[in-house]
């Protein structure tokens, strides 16, 4: 649990009654604040009460879908979310990722699973939340600066998810290293399913639609087959 003396609170946003009173039980027992809610619009009008710490999101939403409520969240916030997705449903799991979801699970899943999962972002966004001005690391036309989260390419601010920065960050500590999926989902989401190595795929191109010239054929962030990726100069 991050650091500090209120627990993090969590907005649970699903339409099954049972599933809000099941995950509910388990994050409360763990020490989390949970506020619920049914339906998308009300998960909306939650977010922007604030304050919170992260958003469980159902995907499968009735009226408005829980990817237009991701939609129109990013249009306004960062806050940290995590997409639930019914078994099955990986077109909606890779489409919450390119709307800027933190990570994603499948439902049903293990609780204790769904709370490592958000115990692990909430520590990312606990980290970067503690860290003071840092240093600005420039590799080519590409600029990061770690203490403002602030990323410019070729002269211009780029808006980038809390995942896509950390990204960029970790891409930019060696710039022409090769770094592994499985190393990528280690260090950003505390992981060592190599199942989940697609993920990191969806990231990444997610980036270089941020970064790239031309995401289609990458300057910056280079594919090394069979072994992961590298940042160079561009």
């Amino acid at each position: 649990m991050p650091v500090g003396t209120l627990s993090p609170k969590i907005l649970l946003v699903d339409s099954s009654p049972d599933l809000r009173e099941t995950i509910g039980r388990v994050l409360r027992r763990e020490c989390f604040e949970v506020e619920d809610v049914a339906d998308g619009e009300a998960a909306l009008a939650a977010a922007a009460r604030g304050p919170l710490d992260l958003m469980l999101l159902d995907l499968q939403l009735r009226k408005v879908s829980g990817l237009d409520v991701l939609r129109r969240l990013r249009a306004i916030s960062t806050l940290p979310v995590i997409a639930m997705s019914a078994d099955g449903g990986e077109v909606d799991r890779v489409l919450a990722l390119e709307l800027g979801a933190d990570d994603c699970v499948s439902i049903p899943c293990s609780l204790a699973e769904l709370v490592s999962r958000v115990r692990a972002l909430l520590r990312r966004c606990e980290f970067e939340r503690a860290s003071t001005r840092g240093p600005v690391r420039a590799v080519g036309g590409l600029r990061v600066d770690l203490g403002l989260r602030q990323v410019v390419v070729d002269e211009r601010v780029v808006y980038l998810t809390d995942s896509q920065f950390k990204l960029i960050s970790l891409l930019t500590e060696e710039p022409g290293r090769i770094v592994s999926r499985r190393e990528i989902l280690h260090r950003l989401w505390d992981s060592h399913h190599t199942a989940e190595e697609h993920v990191c795929d969806v990231h990444v191109s997610n980036l270089r639609h941020k970064i790239e010239r031309d995401p289609r054929n990458p300057e910056r962030i280079i594919t090394v087959r069979g072994l992961g990726y590298k940042l160079v100069a561009a």
